[in-house]
């Protein structure tokens, strides 16, 4: 007799999972290279999502050869204490049993269920939120980065930054045995990819002044539509973390799906009311956005009534540092080309350290059978106060190390290449990187080398090489 699979596995909870991580997939290809797409001047939409798609792929190869078992692994011992819980051994996830056999988290044996779905759903699972990390602070070094940079410098940070981060606190590391609460990533995506983008923005430099200056959107109705991508992805980002299609990941949808209403009509209320006065779709995507991003630490911890709250409060605040302090201190001297900084750094430290205030103990994540008590998690207004404190030292661990590492990573790669493209290429973008553009003309054009200019040889260095200066132009066919 056949069957179709092992007595562990429930096609349904590894069906949701499978379907969540799909959802989360789309978040990232369209979603977001459409998002970013619309946003950008149109010479550089094609780069946008050359930069989004190519770099989801590296994630996925980097994740399966090396970096899923650094992040959910077994320890590397590299010490006592913190450093015997800081990263996982690496390797890859290619053979029969790491594909079809049952999934686990080493360390997380017995403080969870097993799980019921194959190691497979897992790997994937966990995939796309490593995927989408490097396409948020994308967002932040649009328009100047070199391709072949963010082509190196991605999969170093997932290794040297996500994979650590995610071991820490998702895996069973430090962090997550100390109490961390990070429900989908507010800490280890969100938070680090803020910091990241900023700091990368920094080292690489500035945009061009006129495309610091062109600040409308290419096109709204693709920033509509990557939006709405991002929105409904959401519910696979936060609904999957349970690992089972339980009643948890049924309140974690309803969750997130309340805090980004309440984000997004706060934001637009404060628009309206403000010195803007007028209510703007890009500020409905921000708030959305906000709300995103602060309850996805929270999700399944918190009950509705903490959810619409994060979702206020985080809107608030992140207005503030997105109109206030943006122009202020050495958020002014820095392009963040799409402030991810705000959106996505402050917005996922202040859910962080919110769901230290809402986690009420009543919202079972798994239920306890016999003497085994239901796990859950506590916050300061149920009489845990401690768990804010948690919250506070493990978000400025992932700021310090996000940052550290992205700055050396940066600087490792400017030896092998120029991390920012030479103003010549930036004046014309798509056509001068890529070959192509979103809209083609009627008249088809291409960039092509123009004639090298070299400088004059001295007679007495006859002989020696010569040193040129390559040029281009655009030509019509």
């Amino acid at each position: 007799m056949l069957v179709p699979y092992a007595s562990w596995l429930h096609p349904g909870d590894n069906s949701w999972q499978l379907t969540a991580a799909t959802l989360v997939g789309l978040m990232s290809i369209p979603g977001l290279a459409v998002l970013y797409g619309g946003l950008v001047q149109k010479k550089w939409v094609v780069n946008t999502m050359m930069m989004a798609f190519t770099a989801f792929s590296a994630v996925l190869i980097v994740w399966v050869l090396w970096a899923f078992k650094m992040g959910f692994g077994v320890p590397v011992n590299l010490g006592p204490g913190f450093l015997g819980q800081f990263v996982g051994h690496p390797g890859s996830v290619l053979n029969s049993l790491s594909e079809q056999g049952q999934a686990q988290i080493p360390l997380l044996n017995g403080l969870m269920p097993k799980f019921r779905f194959p190691e497979s759903s897992l790997i994937y699972f966990q995939f796309v939120f490593a995927g989408i990390a490097p396409l948020l602070f994308l967002g932040s070094v649009l328009g100047r980065m070199s391709f072949r940079a963010w082509m190196i410098f991605v999969p170093l940070w997932s290794t040297f930054v996500y994979a650590i981060d995610a071991f820490l606190i998702w895996g069973g590391g430090f962090f997550g045995s100390k109490g961390a609460l990070d429900y989908s990533g507010g800490y280890v995506i969100h938070l680090s990819a803020g910091i990241t983008g900023f700091v990368a923005a920094a080292v690489i430099g500035p945009r061009l002044r006129k495309d610091r200056e062109t600040t409308a959107p290419t096109n709204l109705l693709l920033v509509a539509v990557g939006a709405g991508i991002l929105w409904l992805g959401w519910n696979g980002f936060n609904g999957g973390d349970p690992y089972f299609a339980s009643a948890d990941a049924s309140a974690a949808v309803l969750n997130t799906n309340m805090a980004t209403g309440a984000a997004l009509l706060t934001w637009v209320f404060i628009d309206a009311f403000s010195h803007i006065k007028k209510p703007t779709f890009l500020g409905a995507v921000n708030g959305m956005i906000v709300g995103l991003v602060a309850i996805t630490p929270a999700a399944g911890y918190v009950n509705g009534y903490g959810a619409i709250a994060i979702g206020v409060i985080a809107s608030f605040i992140v207005w503030f540092s997105f109109n206030k302090l943006s122009q202020k201190w050495f958020f002014a001297k820095v392009d963040d080309a799409m402030g991810v900084v705000h959106t996505h750094g402050v917005a996922g430290l202040v859910g962080g350290l919110l769901t230290g205030v809402f986690a009420d103990p009543s919202m079972i994540e798994y239920l306890g059978l016999g003497k085994a008590a239901s796990s859950s998690a506590k916050g300061l207004l149920y009489g845990h106060p401690w768990q804010v404190v948690i919250q506070l030292y493990t978000g400025l661990w992932v700021i310090g190390w996000s940052a550290l590492i992205t700055f050396i990573l940066l600087k490792l790669v400017s030896l092998i290449t120029p991390l920012r493209m030479s103003d010549e290429v930036l004046e014309i973008g798509d056509l001068a990187i890529h070959g192509e553009q979103v809209e083609p003309s009627d008249t088809a054009r291409r960039v092509v080398p123009a004639a090298y200019e070299y400088d004059q040889v001295d007679a007495s260095n006859a002989g020696g090489p010569e040193s040129g200066v390559p040029t281009m132009k655009v030509e019509e066919l």
